[in-house]
């Protein structure tokens, strides 16, 4: 079968990675793509929002699945042009419609759907512009530190954990006020905060059964020791050593249960990626957010531990079949080190040769912010590659990501230098 992935970054590379290994795959398209894509697939120089081009493409190609990567074209209900249209009717889609995109979208939907739910998460209030006097009384009222959070989606940028009153004053009048996230910032949420380690657990649903990957932990901030500012993701390990069978019980029975019959009460055939990013506070878990698409970096660990053929579960997942499905994972250890560019996350320049790629290493490169330019790769992106390392220990693995990247330069590159070693401790 003929596959398109849409996207451009290290999420999508790793999926095309291994789809192009499954039997069933016989021409694979990835739009826009990236240099890394380009090496496995056909880049086709398509925006993943111009759903009339992509419509196009599939008549073209003669495309049987269309695997969704980013959040913004299922938000803005890319499954629901398709479904819409009968001349699509045999097109598998890998990614909810607008109404379950949701659960990414507003973050005031899914704390609302949470609680409607019975499902365990911090203690919040939402405000808009007309209640920001009401907002700055509920700070007063908060203990420290105060977690606020844009409404829609600020590409992973839109939650800042406000150590004093007065950041988190000024945090909700850059968001309602100075409009930082414009649309997404209409609406604020003010959050307790919860103290505990996080974690990530991707569930792969066919609108009834469903699937529970393996789990990640990401890194989220530019600096180490988990300082500075909030990035998409610096790294990520899986699996995670303080997620053990009795914790990932309770992650099934009290988050992942109620949230798949919380869709269908509300009359949505989930197919596709949720996303559940945890808070482990002592022993329990609690929800901190919804994705509806797999994360990045996290895809880049949690992929390559899949022993099975992606692409024959992801036609069970788009037919209603994963109850015959059995998920074969490997026992190995995956890390991956992620390289930006100088500046990242705030204004950073691209253009910038990367040299070093074609040296052998014992790592897998995903690409994310590159392309080719002049027979050349360059960066094209904030996030620019990164490196997974397989072993059966963390340690080992974690070699073979950072003695990969020790290979590759271009100009301003930056790493952290400190993924995975908390969890040695």
């Amino acid at each position: 079968m003929n596959v398109l992935i849409l996207g451009s970054g290290g999420r999508e590379h790793a999926l095309a990675w291994k789809i192009i290994q499954s039997k069933d795959c016989e021409k694979l398209y990835v739009a826009p793509g990236n240099a890394g894509t380009e090496s496995l697939a056909q880049n086709l120089n398509i925006e993943v929002g111009d759903f009339d081009k992509i419509a196009l493409a599939i008549e073209q190609y003669n495309i049987s699945m269309l695997i969704v990567g980013p959040e913004d074209p299922l938000v803005n209900g890319i499954r629901n042009y398709f479904e819409e249209r009968t001349k699509f009717d045999e097109l598998l889609i890998i990614g909810p419609d607008a109404k379950g995109a949701q659960l990414e979208g507003s973050k005031d939907f899914s704390k609302s759907f949470m609680a409607d739910n019975n499902i365990p998460t911090a203690s919040y209030k939402t405000f808009t512009i007309n209640e920001i006097d009401d907002a700055y009384d509920y700070i007063r009222s908060q203990s420290l530190p105060i977690v606020i959070k844009a409404d829609g989606l600020a590409a992973g940028k839109g939650v800042i954990i406000a150590q004093s009153k007065d950041e988190a004053n000024e945090t909700v009048k850059s968001m309602l006020v100075d409009k930082k996230f414009a649309q997404a910032g209409q609406k604020v949420l003010i959050e307790q905060f919860l103290d505990g380690i996080e974690l990530s657990v991707f569930i792969l649903s066919d609108g009834t059964n469903y699937l529970i990957l393996p789990e990640a932990k990401d890194y989220k901030r530019i600096g180490e020791q988990d300082k500075g500012l909030n990035t998409g993701g610096m790294g990520a390990v899986s699996p995670v050593p303080f997620a053990g069978n009795e914790f990932m019980f309770e992650v099934e029975e009290t988050i992942v249960k109620p949230t798949l019959a919380g869709l269908a009460r509300i009359d949505v055939k989930f197919v596709g990626f949720i996303f559940v990013g945890l808070m482990k506070v002592g022993s329990k878990p609690y929800v901190i957010e919804y994705n509806v698409r797999l994360g990045d970096p996290e895809t880049q660990v949690v992929i390559p531990r899949i022993k099975s053929d992606l692409l024959e579960i992801f036609k069970a997942a788009a037919k209603g079949n994963l109850a015959n499905v059995k998920l074969e994972i490997s026992k190995d250890i995956a890390t991956t080190v992620v390289s930006v560019a100088g500046g990242y996350p705030e204004s950073y320049e691209k253009g910038y040769q990367i040299s070093g790629l074609d040296k052998s290493s014992e790592a897998t490169v995903f690409h994310a912010g590159t392309k080719y330019a002049d027979q050349k790769i360059i960066t094209n992106g904030g996030r620019v590659l990164a490196a997974t390392g397989m072993a059966h220990d963390i340690t080992s693995a974690l070699k073979k990501s950072y003695s990969t990247l020790d290979q590759i330069n271009w100009q301003g590159m930056y790493y952290r230098k400190d993924i995975g070693l908390d969890l040695l401790q």
